[in-house]
């Protein structure tokens, strides 16, 4: 629009297959009456490159499967094939950039006036950009207002585009509020995740992270830091959990495929320190990547 002066962060590096080819930039994949622009109906998963490495494609990539066939959506494309066109994408990269690997179905068209939409026009791409690492250096948090929905609320069962508005209100109301993100609640009022990633706290060198409960995605980051921490020796407790037992942590960190593993070091006004656990976690997690 003239007059108006976008503070977007120009698109990096992007690599898209889509219908038969790999296609570089922000292609266009839909239209105006393509039912996911305006009915949400698509889901997706995120995989990370880096280092030369891309820990748990395969997890990633049969987990966009069985989201879609959750949502309604028909998962077209094996699990084997988002490998290989992975592996083949990633050469057009720097061996050593960091990536964002972004598998995804959506509806083209919808039924009965648009709303439903109609699993049979199920389209996918698959898309590859480089994007950094986030440096651990620690994100302040909080507590939202905001809450994550049950089944009966929302498809929680899949990596459903459309959940994530609710996650982006939350961000958006706590950075207003001077923190980097913000803890979540379920409708009881127990702690389910941050607002873009699974949670863990320490108390007294034991590991504490919410019972999968239904209301967020079990992360498979999540799953791996628990298993190679508990290979180590470290004490991991899934369990219901209260804002006030974050409150009082030792320590915490969060877990998640765009950041692995990264320290919080503040919530509310009380500092917290980048523990041994947390170090120990983001060491056990690097070292299980390039195994």
């Amino acid at each position: 629009m003239p007059g108006v002066v976008s503070t977007a962060t120009p698109l990096s590096t992007t690599w898209t297959f889509f219908e038969g080819d790999w296609r570089e930039g922000n292609i266009a994949i839909m239209g105006v009456r393509t039912n996911a622009a305006w009915m949400a109906s698509s889901v997706f998963d995120g995989a990370r490159g880096f280092e030369g490495v891309t820990p748990d494609l395969d997890l990633h990539c049969a987990r966009v499967n069985q989201s879609a066939a959750n949502f309604g959506l028909k998962p077209v494309t094996s699990v084997e094939t988002w490998i290989e066109l992975t592996r083949e994408g990633l050469k057009r990269f720097d061996p050593k950039a960091e990536t964002y690997i972004r598998p995804m179905y959506w509806a083209d068209q919808g039924l009965g006036g648009g709303v439903m939409f109609d699993a049979d026009t199920t389209r996918w791409c698959l898309s590859i950009y480089v994007t950094p690492m986030p440096a651990p250096k620690g994100s302040a948090i909080t507590l939202s207002p905001y809450r994550r929905p049950t089944l009966e609320c929302a498809p929680v069962d899949a990596k459903a585009g459309c959940l994530y508005p609710n996650n982006a209100r939350a961000l958006f109301e706590a950075k207003r509020r001077g923190f980097d993100n913000c803890l979540l609640t379920d409708m009881l009022g127990n702690v389910a995740e941050l607002a873009n990633a699974n949670i863990f706290m320490v108390k007294d060198g034991v590991v504490f992270t919410p019972a999968p409960n239904g209301v967020f995605l079990d992360g498979i980051t999540r799953r791996r830091v628990i298993s190679l921490l508990r290979a180590d020796g470290v004490e991991v407790v899934e369990k219901t959990l209260a804002y006030a037992d974050f409150q009082t942590a030792d320590e915490i960190f969060s877990s998640g495929n765009f950041g692995k593993v990264s320290p919080m070091i503040r919530i509310d006004a009380r500092e917290l320190p980048i523990g041994p656990v947390t170090l120990r976690a983001r060491a056990l997690y690097w070292a299980f990547a390039h195994s």
